[in-house]
């Protein structure tokens, strides 16, 4: 059996049968780099050689490439529905994921913001990206939100998550503990050879842009399968000015984005309550009018932070428990009416479900705090 120990800040290896992969001459400069620098009396970093091996499969079945993931037009930054315990509700769920299938929707990400990933833990999270594939990955492209603000988790999960079979994976910049621009491409680089990748700029939520100069610096990968960004149409514009695949991740900019800017599409929020109306925003030409019907339920979706009003929208319209994991809430008893009267002008018919929507009293919610 191989042994590792340290030797006055050496690395000392012993019985070296097990590590027959490792490069034995980055070993030895490494150790004579230390010693060098304890001759001269410096002590600085060192980088350590990195020997970790990708937990990869190369078999080829169900694997996607950017190529295919690029394709897609419109994806749904999918919801999560729970049970009265705040375990997930696996029968609702199966039921939305197969009305946006019905309704021509190209992809879904599961586990993002929308999804409330955030309030999952990481068995829950690759669970869940599991069970769609499984159930659902041969109809619609399953996008898997396994970023994280650390390096570490952000490769674990990633790579849990391609092994479960998903087909591509979503990636933030690390949020709250920023880092650098030459970090942020570190960050993405250390996940982007296990797969398609998209990354996710969204400065209002982490407090950092990710510039075309990152995604410059990165965009050499062939996993790279392009951007999910919500800053504006104008980089959205300067993306597709050099060829750069981008998504909208913006609903009430997303048509313009398509029609006048070059995106290839959306990542929405809004596609989880009328998919079939934001197909045809990305699929069938501009069209202003219909665009301008939707944009009331696309400001009152998101006057509060997402997924709140989602939540709130999808247990009026009777397809999901009325539960929320804390600390999301409902939308007063105001708004909810005001959905009521939306829901009337864009056509009940165009909404997911088939039951009567409903205000729902303040009493009908359930929070749940442990989950």
């Amino acid at each position: 059996m191989a042994a590792l120990k340290s030797c006055g800040g050496l690395v000392c290896l012993r019985d070296t049968t097990a590590l027959q992969f490792l490069n034995s001459n980055r070993v030895d400069t490494y150790n004579n780099n230390i010693i060098n620098r304890k001759k001269n009396g410096k002590c600085k970093a060192a980088i350590v050689p990195n020997f970790h091996l990708p937990m990869r499969s190369l078999e080829v079945k169900n694997r996607t490439s950017s190529k295919d993931i690029q394709a897609l037009r419109l994806i749904t930054a999918f919801k999560t529905p729970y049970l009265p315990d705040a375990r997930f509700d696996l029968e609702a769920y199966d039921h939305l994921v197969n009305t946006q299938i019905q309704n021509g929707v190209d992809g879904v990400i599961v586990g993002g913001t929308t999804g409330e990933g955030q309030l999952m833990s990481w068995d829950e999270h690759i669970m869940l990206i599991g069970h769609t594939v499984n159930c659902f990955g041969g109809s619609i492209k399953v996008i898997g939100n396994t970023g994280s603000n650390s390096t570490r988790e952000a490769i674990h999960a990633t790579e849990q998550g391609f092994a479960v079979g998903m087909h591509a994976a979503l990636h933030i910049n690390p949020y709250y503990g920023k880092t650098s621009l030459q970090g942020m491409i570190s960050h993405f680089e250390s996940v982007l050879h296990m797969g398609p990748t998209i990354i996710y700029n969204v400065p209002s939520r982490t407090g950092q842009d990710i510039p075309p100069s990152v995604i410059h610096s990165i965009s050499r990968s062939p996993n790279l399968a392009g951007v999910k960004e919500c800053v504006g149409n104008d980089r959205i514009q300067q993306y597709t000015d050099n060829g750069t695949v981008v998504w909208s991740g913006n609903d009430d900019q997303c048509h313009d984005a398509r029609w006048h800017h070059g995106a290839t599409g959306v990542i929405s929020v809004t596609s989880n309550l009328i998919p079939g109306v934001m197909r045809e925003l990305m699929f069938e030409g501009q069209n202003d009018k219909l665009n301008s019907k939707v944009m009331p339920l696309i400001d009152w979706l998101f006057q509060e932070p997402n997924p709140i009003g989602l939540n709130t929208a999808l247990a009026q319209l009777g397809v999901v428990r009325p539960v929320f994991r804390l600390p999301y809430v409902p939308l007063p008893l105001e708004k909810r009416i005001e959905f009521v009267n939306i829901v009337k002008k864009i056509g009940r018919e165009n909404f997911v479900g088939d039951r009567d929507v409903q205000v729902l009293d303040d009493d009908d919610f359930v929070l749940i705090g442990r989950y």
